[in-house]
């Protein structure tokens, strides 16, 4: 005797399946990650990220403008510096008229609507290529917790909706608020790296902002003093609630999808909206499969995404935004 109940019902035909499909992307999830250079007319593709692009200023304020009529809110801003700016102090990220400040303000005029998050930590600025201030071999937590602190007042003056602390060090989200609400910046949010671990998927990122530690003796080889270890699991529960005490708006976890266990523990966990940011090297892993025929690009893509979502991940960041978006629209 078959049993009354067939699961099998509700995958019958794709009408079935979309009306009971419990997971269901939308332009609304997505935070476009966008890197910016110095100079004009500049859409410069990044050689480990096929067919994602530095842009210069004029030309970010086209991409803002696509991004909007595609239905994508929120951008998520980073800079290439160049090396004869940087210093072990980041001095150039506190420039008022420094490229991140002058991008906030282009894509603000571009269009006023649209979500701007800036990238708040050292490395892009550093000409050791770490997220904080390097003494003696080591890197000094407190002080540089401080130019945190004045990074995100510096990018709230030009226009920021929220600032995206993704360096690691302790307290920096207690720094970050105090330094905002003394000035007058009640309403800037912030959006905390809270679970970002010491990944070998951030290569390509790296070499899109030229922002990789270097080689050199007294400085450490690497960002796993500061970064978490990617066997920890309840760590990661420790560092987002510390956030959250201390005054972050939204959590994020980094990398995406080898960590999703993360990203459930941590949803389960929390009351604040939980960001996932998708990294470079998982968009560049699956441009190579497809580019070998290996892989079907769209169909991977939108289970990955989905799987992201599914997850518990309120906010995907990621670099196939658009793609997604336009198979949505049937563009």
């Amino acid at each position: 005797m078959y049993p009354l109940k067939r699961n099998r019902r509700l995958r019958t035909n794709e009408a079935i399946r979309s009306l009971v499909r419990e997971t269901i992307i939308s332009p609304n999830d997505f935070l476009v990650p966008l890197f910016v250079v110095e100079g004009n007319g500049i859409k410069e593709e990044i050689a480990s990220m096929p067919n994602y692009y530095r842009y210069s200023l004029d030309l970010l304020e086209h991409e803002i403008k696509e991004l909007w009529k595609l239905g994508l809110k929120s951008v998520l801003l980073f800079v290439k510096v160049p090396d004869n700016l940087k210093d072990n102090k980041g001095t150039e990220a506190l420039n008022p008229d420094g490229l991140m400040q002058r991008a906030i303000k282009t894509v603000k005029n571009a269009c006023p609507e649209i979500l701007v998050m800036t990238d708040v930590a050292l490395d892009p600025f550093s000409s050791y290529g770490h997220d904080g201030i390097v003494d003696n071999g080591q890197i000094i937590n407190d002080d540089t917790a401080e130019v945190l602190a004045e990074m995100s007042v510096s990018h709230a003056k030009a226009g920021a909706d929220f600032v995206a602390p993704s360096d690691m060090m302790d307290g920096r989200i207690l720094t970050i608020r105090e330094a905002l609400e003394d000035e007058g910046f009640i309403n800037t949010g912030i959006m905390s790296y809270s679970a970002k671990y010491a990944s070998a998927f951030y290569g390509p990122f790296r070499d899109a902002l030229d922002s990789a530690p270097v080689d050199m003796v007294d400085v450490p080889k690497d960002k796993k003093t500061y970064q978490m270890d990617y066997a920890n699991r309840f760590e990661a529960i420790r560092e987002t609630e510390m956030d959250i005490d201390e005054g972050a708006d939204i959590v994020m976890v980094k990398p995406g999808l080898c960590y999703l266990d993360i990203v459930r523990e941590i949803k389960n966990e929390v009351d604040v909206p939980v960001a996932v940011y998708q990294v470079s090297g998982e968009y560049a892993m699956l441009k190579a499969a497809a580019e070998k025929g290996w892989l079907d690009y769209d169909a991977v893509m939108m289970e990955q995404v989905t799987a992201i979502k599914r997850a518990g991940a309120d906010i995907i960041a990621s670099y196939f935004a658009k793609d997604v978006v336009k198979i949505i629209n049937n563009i």
